[in-house]
């Protein structure tokens, strides 16, 4: 099927380049435009955005994909199907009406509607998560279903990891719906609403590993939030100290007291203890906590 798609992320870009090895190859790549980051603040594309121009296709780039302009601009690529996959706009009307909209979400819908459904998943122990294709309508993800693929969640997944199988896995699942679609067998099932929960975007209070909490619970933060957030404890005194890689123990110091020894770090928690592995001092790279403990005072207590 000719199509256009709309993504954005690293997510979106490993689902865009399955795409564009397949005959649904997109004939127009749409993202929002470039933007500041990292500590310089230089100018940077969206992932989606340099996969496209790596693949040689036609790349729109725009900060409402329902303005004018761009409405014209998918439809002048004659596409018969619009996948979109972590584009981050909301797509209203016309678009919705004139095009077969197809989303690549991250989650077994309806579980993890919304913004963060790796994380949450990662966050509530979820031992299967997966991969759906949706009709884009006007609610949060809340379109009718096309297919659906489960993808377990191992023991050590992080964000990172966990991101990359669910990205394989959408790919494939996108290029089957549109074979199915192109054939005219692709079916839609409507979700059951009172099944639903919503993955809220990450807040900035949640990065927080507070020793109150469970290890366990301390543990599945670390992973959902790295490396593209990070989780953090905060030290008495005010300092932060970045956790890129921790791991439950059974044993550990009272609750908030840091212990250092043979194994590195181990943070007291409400059951017991959380090892610290790969720790982040302010301003620096990510370090094993042997090595961090060979150039810096060990850490007492954190709140």
């Amino acid at each position: 099927m000719k199509t256009a798609y709309l993504g954005t992320s690293e997510f979106a870009a490993t689902v865009l380049r399955r795409l564009a090895d397949s005959p649904h190859k997109p004939v127009l790549v749409v993202t929002p435009p470039d933007s500041r980051k990292g500590r310089g603040r230089r100018l940077a594309p969206p992932p989606a955005a340099e996969a496209a121009r790596e693949l040689g296709l036609e790349l729109h780039q725009t900060p409402d994909v329902n303005s004018p302009k761009s409405v014209e601009a998918i439809r002048a690529a004659k596409s018969e199907s619009v996948p979109v996959c972590a584009f981050g706009q909301l797509i209203r009307e016309p678009l919705l009406s004139e095009f077969t909209m197809l989303n690549v979400h991250p989650s077994l819908i309806p579980r993890w509607r919304g913004a963060a459904p790796i994380e949450r998943a990662l966050m509530e122990g979820d031992e299967m998560t997966g991969v759906t294709i949706m009709r884009v309508t006007a609610g949060l993800d809340s379109g009718p279903v096309a297919l659906v693929e489960e993808v377990p969640v191992s023991p050590g997944d992080d964000y990172e990891s966990l991101s990359a199988k669910l990205a394989d896995a959408g790919g494939e699942l996108l290029v089957r719906a549109l074979e199915n679609l192109a054939a005219g067998r692709l079916e839609f099932t409507d979700q059951n609403d009172d099944e639903a929960t919503y993955a809220e975007k990450v807040s900035a209070g949640e990065r927080h590993l507070l020793p109150s909490r469970t290890a366990a619970e301390l543990e599945r933060v670390v992973r959902a939030l790295t490396p593209h957030v990070g989780a953090y404890l905060e030290l008495e005194g005010g300092e932060r100290l970045g956790v890129r890689e921790s791991k439950a123990v059974r044993d550990g110091p009272a609750a908030g007291a840091i212990e250092a020894g043979d194994e590195g770090l181990v943070l007291g928690s409400a059951d017991g203890g959380l090892r610290l592995e790969v720790v982040q001092p302010p301003g620096k790279k990510p370090m094993s906590a042997a090595d961090f403990l060979r150039g810096h005072a060990p850490p007492e207590k954190a709140v």
